[in-house]
């Protein structure tokens, strides 16, 4: 059986190393069964499709929403990368999961709509499945109210066509969707441990997603939170494709 992937969309190569770590230990996908391709210095293999059976994106400092003479010359590369695997797995030709900035450049590589209107502080934060989400092949076997991670600036404004809800809540409408039988997009981060979000938070604690000055008082909350629920979510995403 071919492998999985973790696309990395990151630059800062320790937030990467641990964001791969995470998804690694959450999916459980043994020694081998997670590759890893740098789509920050790397085009989307020719073979991508054939090389792995799935793929799953981070987050990224990167938002899709910044104006393209403000793009550097990756994120053109990254936003490429992801669009063709998006495309793909709209079209039932590969499975994949993006999460976070992933969202929103599948989303928009689909015909979706990106906003600024609906970010999330770093942090806990409360998440309700749909009742399509508690019909969903991947979702309906977690509870209907669960605690997952977030920290973005930018969310879906309007779902590409054909997309299902399967999660919302009061902060961000869409949490997450499903597209086809094979794509599925996350805005909260399922991979992460409290102890890794909160060393990737000490990361990016200058890039504007939190009060530097509070990374005490929110990394206190990270700490507490139950993150069971998102991590089952890729456990079965790993096993079911």
């Amino acid at each position: 059986m071919a492998p999985l992937v973790y696309l990395c969309v990151r630059p800062q190569v320790d937030a990467a190393d641990g964001e791969y770590a995470s998804f690694h230990q959450a999916m459980g996908t043994g020694e081998s069964g997670l590759e890893r391709w740098n789509l920050v210095e790397d085009d989307l293999p020719v073979d991508a499709f054939t090389r792995w059976r799935g793929f799953v994106v981070g987050g990224s400092p990167f938002n899709t929403t910044d104006p393209e003479d403000a793009k550097p010359p990756e994120q053109f590369r990254i936003e490429a990368g992801l669009g063709a695997v998006a495309e793909a797995a709209a079209a039932g030709r590969t499975t994949a999961l993006f999460t976070c900035f992933g969202i929103g450049v599948a989303s928009r590589a689909l015909g979706g709509e990106v906003t600024r209107d609906h970010p999330e502080d770093t942090g806990p934060t409360g998440i309700r499945l749909t009742e399509d989400g508690r019909h969903d092949p991947l979702f309906g076997a977690l509870d209907a109210e669960f605690t997952a991670l977030t920290a973005h600036k930018e969310a879906i404004a309007r779902l590409p066509e054909g997309a299902v809800l399967l999660a919302t809540n009061d902060d961000c409408p869409v949490q997450a969707y499903r597209l086809g039988e094979r794509l599925y997009a996350t805005q909260f981060h399922p991979e992460p441990t409290g102890v890794a979000f909160t060393e990737r938070m000490t990361i990016y604690r200058n890039h504007g997603y939190f009060d530097a000055d509070e990374y005490d008082l929110v990394a206190a909350r990270v700490m507490a939170a139950d993150l069971d629920e998102p991590q089952r979510l890729l456990r079965r995403f790993a096993a079911s494709f």
